[in-house]
């Protein structure tokens, strides 16, 4: 049986961590516009054109994958900073900001500045981030870090693609 976040027991500050979840959603909403935003219609022409490999899933994939992967990314944070304060939570939270900060910076590199090479290092990183964070977060709150499991094999499986994708478009 899971044991209830000491946030949600007193009723000051339930109204503290719905507010709470609003700003972890908010981030994780604002790194997946910045995405958006940045594979603009020309990006999508020149993204077209890359040679992809037979293992690439269809555009319409990407849209309700992250969809689910942001707000697992959401709820996990929400969850770590609902556990008491500490230096396990602050590494956890500090990392769980790192990997999103990796994420937004994928998009930026691989859409917005064509940076192939560039963006499979950052999401080398952006794996190890979210790697880390799990680890700090089990340490906080198991669930929190069982959230993010899906996020992290779909980008290890993005991360196939980004090299395929630099070896087939030198």
């Amino acid at each position: 049986m899971m044991q209830q976040s000491p946030a949600l027991k007193s009723p000051s500050l339930r109204a503290e961590s719905v507010a709470a979840l609003g700003v972890f959603g908010a981030l994780t909403a604002g790194a997946g516009a910045l995405g958006a935003v940045v594979t603009n219609h020309g990006t999508q022409r020149w993204y077209r054109r890359l040679r992809k490999p037979p293992f690439q899933p269809p555009n319409a994939v990407f849209g309700p994958v992250w969809t689910v992967l942001y707000s697992l990314i959401a709820l996990s944070g929400w969850r770590v900073w609902n556990q008491p304060a500490g230096p396990a939570r602050s590494r956890a939270l500090g990392l769980w900001a790192l990997q999103l900060g990796f994420n937004a910076a994928w998009t930026w590199l691989f859409f917005g500045k064509r940076l192939k090479r560039t963006a499979l290092a950052d999401i080398g990183a952006l794996g190890t981030s979210i790697a880390a964070y799990m680890a700090a977060a089990r340490k906080v709150d198991r669930p929190a870090a069982a959230l993010v499991a899906p996020y992290l094999g779909w980008v290890c499986f993005a991360s196939v693609l980004n090299e395929e994708l630099v070896r087939r478009n030198p």
